[in-house]
């Protein structure tokens, strides 16, 4: 074990030794393996978004075992699915790459202002499947947010007693947020900071823009001068966010990008701090050669700021 992953794991000293082993099991997986850096491969857009939408541009990802394959061969930390793909291939792949069953997920034929996603999953099941950890969706600022926080915690502690990882995505959405307010750096960091004291031990969020969208964080950010010009400015701030780095912190790659993008937002992603990325629908979507390519070029990147 390199010194950074026995660093990153002291930082989790509450956890028992089944949750440390799975959450090494992450940290010494795949290319960037003792790094302290992750790149995970999330496929939950199918339910999320609809089969058509989210596999009908590349028609081999209809198959569950596709997925599996992509993050072995490419080299990913960790694969994130709901219930069904998991069961789909965890005998198949058993051992290939560490789980992270999605334990709530949401769908588009009915959409509200105020999100939330419902419980799909147990900790049984991914007990039961292999997995290495669970993962659980997060609205804050919806006006169901403390339901959630509730199932969360529920959830969160019988993952941690019975040694699983617990990830959190937190994405702030609900009716009192605009639309840019969703990305707006203040809030990607109050959500941030909201998933780490409901005691995830990886968090997800989405690469924050430049927006400010509540006017007391306007003044907290101007008079302590706290930089946001630039993406690794604002990564360094989300980071900082989760006790001041003491949480592993992942970020979406969001809607569909061109390659230049994807490489220019994860380069600064690594040089503000961040931990890595959870990347679906810009690896899946492309042919699979392609997604293995793009996958191993971001991996590079993030190892690369490893060793600065």
């Amino acid at each position: 074990m390199t010194p950074r992953v026995k660093e990153i794991l002291s930082w989790y000293g509450a956890d028992n030794p089944g949750v440390l082993t799975n959450l090494s099991r992450f940290l010494n997986s795949g290319r960037l393996a003792g790094t302290g850096k992750m790149v995970i491969l999330p496929v939950d857009q199918g339910f999320e978004h609809g089969p058509a939408r989210s596999f009908g541009v590349n028609a081999p990802t209809y198959d569950p075992r596709y997925h599996f394959e992509l993050a072995i061969e490419s080299g990913c930390n960790g694969y994130a699915a709901p219930l069904g793909f998991i069961e789909a291939g965890a005998r198949e792949f058993a051992g290939s790459v560490p789980l992270i069953l999605k334990l709530n997920n949401s769908d588009v034929l009915y959409s509200g202002k105020d999100p939330k996603s419902t419980v799909t999953g147990s900790v049984d099941d991914a007990l039961r499947l292999g997995c290495a950890a669970i993962g659980f969706t997060i609205y804050p600022g919806s006006a169901l947010r403390g339901e959630m926080y509730s199932e969360i915690r529920e959830l969160s502690e019988e993952a941690k007693a019975k040694g699983l990882v617990v990830v959190v995505w937190s994405y702030p959405r609900g009716s009192g947020m605009s639309k840019e307010g969703e990305t707006a750096i203040d809030v990607v960091a109050y959500g941030a900071h909201i998933a780490a004291q409901l005691g995830a031990h990886i968090i997800k969020v989405k690469a924050p823009s430049h927006f400010i969208e509540q006017d007391e964080a306007r003044k907290a950010f101007e008079k302590n001068k706290i930089p946001i010009v630039s993406l690794a400015d604002r990564t360094r701030e989300v980071v900082r966010s989760c006790f001041n780095g003491r949480r592993i912190v992942i970020f979406s790659g969001g809607a569909t990008k061109t390659d230049a993008e994807v490489i220019e937002e994860c380069r600064g992603l690594a040089e503000g701090g961040g931990f890595g990325s959870i990347m679906g629908r810009n690896a899946f979507q492309r042919p699979k050669a392609d997604a293995i390519k793009l996958l191993k070029q971001v991996q590079d990147i993030f190892r690369d700021t490893s060793k600065a």
